[in-house]
């Protein structure tokens, strides 16, 4: 078998990309000009293929001649929202475009989408699989990208994947949170009361490749989450305290509305440099929300059961980092 893996430098890509070299399945990886490959360069029965899925043409290659395609491609902040459309959405139809064009039909097609697809929990509770009430444009362009890949259902087999908070080895977005309590700072908002599931970036690789080679419907949505059910932010703290070994000095909660004000400023910045940032007005609301789901069917469906729990995965994170002196 040979498999696409679209975000192969990313962090979810490269360890899909990683555990499919593993079990000698070859890979084909779709890398942007300016990826950082030094990874994916290191792995055996990986082609590395030059493009970005905004371009049409050069994903039509990448599709021909391969039997199953990840789609892990995607961009979590941009400068306005046309540019998650462009990418998120404009680079779901061309993958799907692509394969709808085979002579030889996909063994599987899966898409990698976002628990920020459904929108967060209202009550802390896992949401339904059919919520739709995406609060951030990241989450509006996940999407819509959903439903193009679900509009394909009758002519491909696809699979829908939406991950809780994907984190481990290579992720630089927790990575923050673990440097600023190693600096003496708990990024703590308005008491840590929100709560959130997570699960570690090897864990929703398998998943992936699961969704390959499992045997199911077309037209499938699956939450993916470490079954550890859902985390306060407070908890998620001490936790990485524990892994670090050090707790922080200054310990105060952010207030709700100081939060907001610290998000405009980094808006602000990001209109000045012309550069996406992450904490926007609508990252900062989300961090006062519940992201709670269940992969209760996905494990039964997909015969898939999560190896790393949050307790344990936040050790082997910390762990890497310092190793791969990240931290």
């Amino acid at each position: 078998m040979k498999v696409l893996v679209t975000g192969a430098s990313g962090l979810l890509g490269s360890h899909v990309a990683e555990l499919l070299s593993e079990r000698g399945t070859q890979v084909r990886a779709l890398v942007r000009k300016t990826s950082n490959r030094r990874h994916l360069e290191t792995l055996h029965n990986v082609e590395l293929f030059e493009g970005s899925v905004e371009q049409a043409d050069r994903v039509r290659e990448a599709v021909d001649g391969v039997d199953a395609v990840i789609h892990a491609a995607g961009l979590v902040k941009a400068r306005n929202t046309d540019e998650f459309f462009a990418t998120n959405v404009g680079g779901t139809s061309n993958l799907i475009d692509a394969a709808r064009r085979r002579s030889r039909p996909l063994d599987r097609f899966v898409y990698v989408s976002s628990l920020e697809a459904c929108g967060p929990s209202p009550d802390g509770k896992p949401i339904s699989a059919d919520q739709e009430n995406p609060v951030t444009r990241y989450g509006r362009s996940k999407l819509a990208a959903e439903k193009v890949v679900l509009s394909a259902k009758n002519d491909l087999p696809v699979v829908i994947l939406r991950p809780g908070a994907i984190y481990g080895p290579r992720d630089g977005e927790i990575l923050e949170a673990f440097r600023s309590i190693k600096y003496g700072l708990l990024p703590l908002f308005a008491n840590g009361t929100a709560k959130g599931v997570w699960i570690y970036a090897t864990d929703c690789a398998e998943a992936c490749i699961r969704a390959v080679e499992a045997a199911g419907p077309s037209g499938r949505t699956y939450f993916v989450d470490d079954g550890c059910g859902p985390l306060a932010l407070k908890q998620m703290l001490a936790d990485a305290e524990r892994a670090l070994g050090k707790k922080a000095l200054v310990r105060a909660s952010l207030p709700a509305p100081l939060l907001m004000q610290v998000a405009r400023g980094v808006e602000a910045f990001g209109r000045v440099t012309n550069r996406p940032v992450m904490l926007t007005r609508e990252k900062a609301s989300m961090l006062l929300q519940h992201w709670v789901c269940s992969s209760e069917d996905t494990r039964r469906d997909l015969g898939w059961e999560p190896r790393v729990r949050w307790a344990d995965g936040v050790e082997r994170a910390v762990k890497w980092y310092r190793e791969n002196g990240w931290l």
